[in-house]
């Protein structure tokens, strides 16, 4: 199968679903982040894990579906932390409704991811729960490494690619993983597989970051300087201030040492320390090495070449993507 028909199934089956309930305030928000689409990226690589192995993509379309939910929910609570008015081009759940809803649908759709895992086949969906489990504690441990950083002076480059290997990579791993479980994948394939996710998660969170300062707001869907606006310490960020002289140094910590909120003057100031001593190309360098890294796993999974065209093309859409 290819990537196109996967999608078409995956969508296909959320619109089928019914998220409606009662009481409406509670429910409505899970209807309306679940019918907004997105690139559905771990459900496409959880099917295409599977169907690589040679599994059944019907037995995998709940667990995949499940990742989805969990990753929206993620979603749903990082937009209220981040107090962002914009998500895919729209309005996120927080500012459409409150923070309030916001926080109780997110809960309610964790709920319901583990709900779809229960509702997998009996002979997998031990394992299936106990990675989902597994992924979920460590995107709220990255969530967290995230927020700690705010406040912290002394944060190095290795402690922000930790934070992001948890917050961002780790699912990419997992729903891989899942695919490869379903599909019977022996433990070294598995890991592979799971490598593979991490680095590609890795490569995939640094081009975010530089989207976020570079990006085209009508093509990337939300608006630029976020990153800035709530003094993200990013890797353009970090690598800008070990490069930095000490004016600068200066300027960039005084700048995020303000409070959240978009300032024009702030973000274009900082833009232009990071242009100048090339942050944007360095980080460039780095999240190429990632996807590079991510290839050379797919080279240890035990399959025909053949077999690994399609992640390996569907790795490189990723990496070329614009949003």
């Amino acid at each position: 199968m290819n990537v196109e028909q996967i999608q078409s199934l995956i969508n296909n089956y959320i619109d089928n679903q019914n998220f409606e309930g009662n009481p409406s305030e509670l429910y409505a928000p899970i209807s309306y982040i679940m019918s907004q689409g997105g690139k559905r990226m771990r459900p496409t690589l959880c099917l295409l894990a599977c169907d690589m192995f040679g599994g059944n993509v019907d037995d995998c379309m709940i667990p995949a579906v499940a990742a989805e939910i969990f990753h929206n929910f993620t979603l749903v609570h990082d937009d209220i932390m981040d107090q962002a008015p914009l998500r895919r081009g729209m309005e996120t759940v927080y500012h459409k409704w409150n923070s309030d809803i916001a926080l109780l649908s997110g809960d309610t759709m964790l709920i319901k991811a583990f709900q779809y895992v229960l509702a997998t086949k009996k002979e997998y969906s031990y394992e299936v729960f106990a990675e989902l489990c597994k992924v979920a504690l460590e995107v709220c441990e990255g969530q967290q490494f995230d927020l700690n950083f705010e406040t912290q002076d002394n944060v190095s480059l290795d402690a922000y690619l930790e934070m992001i290997r948890l917050k961002t990579a780790v699912l990419l791993g997992s729903v891989l993983k899942i695919g490869a479980i379903v599909a019977k994948a022996d433990a070294k394939n598995q890991k592979a597989i799971y490598d593979f996710g991490i680095n590609l998660g890795l490569a995939f969170q640094l081009q975010d970051d530089i989207f976020d300062c570079y990006g085209d707001v009508k093509v990337f869907g939300k608006m630029t300087g976020g990153d800035i606006s709530d003094n993200k310490k990013t890797y353009l960020y970090l690598k800008a201030l070990e490069l930095a002289s000490d004016d600068d140094r200066n300027i960039l910590k005084q700048l995020f040492a303000m409070p959240k909120g978009r300032d024009e003057n702030k973000i274009q100031t900082v833009l232009n320390i990071y242009d100048k001593y090339d942050v944007k190309n360095i980080v460039t360098e780095l999240m190429t090495k990632y996807y590079h890294d991510s290839l050379k796993n797919l080279d240890d999974i035990d399959l025909p070449e053949e077999k690994k065209l399609i992640l390996r093309d569907y790795a490189a859409y990723l990496y070329t993507r614009n949003k």
